[in-house]
């Protein structure tokens, strides 16, 4: 037996746009499901708007997305959850953090910390908290 977990982001209109955007930097499969698709009966409106999207790279990467439809209340908060990618070496993770990077708020600059090589955080444009950091092992 075997179980995963996902990190699953909610949006008002821009699910897709988000999971472009996020594809364009992990890589991956792109696979997006409508409204329409899913509910056929789903209000005109909002038919295309995503019901289930999610991307999915061979090196692990995972993020799925949901729009939330008008009818339901919905606040994305501050900060209701980080999403942390934790990279092998710091490369990989510099590389992420420049693409992340456009158009966010930095939070915490990409630099050495006290616990690993280089962390960092930052809020994207569509307002979702990333932490990224190379792999540390932790004492015991």
């Amino acid at each position: 037996m075997s179980i995963t977990t996902t990190t699953h982001l909610n949006f008002r209109g821009q699910a897709r746009e988000a999971l472009e955007f996020y594809r364009s930097i992990f890589g991956g499969q792109l696979m997006v499901a409508t409204h329409s698709q899913a509910y056929p009966s789903f209000p005109a409106e909002e038919a295309d708007l995503v019901a289930f999207g999610q991307v999915e790279s061979p090196e692990g990467f995972r993020i799925m997305a949901f729009d939330v439809p008008a009818a339901r209340p919905f606040d994305s908060g501050i900060s209701p959850v980080f999403v942390s990618v934790r990279g092998s070496n710091a490369d990989e993770i510099t590389r992420y953090w420049n693409a992340l990077s456009q158009g966010a708020t930095i939070i915490q600059p990409l630099a050495p910390s006290g616990w690993t090589p280089l962390y960092g955080m930052l809020t994207d444009r569509f307002g979702i908290t990333w932490v990224l950091d190379v792999a540390q092992s932790y004492g015991s």
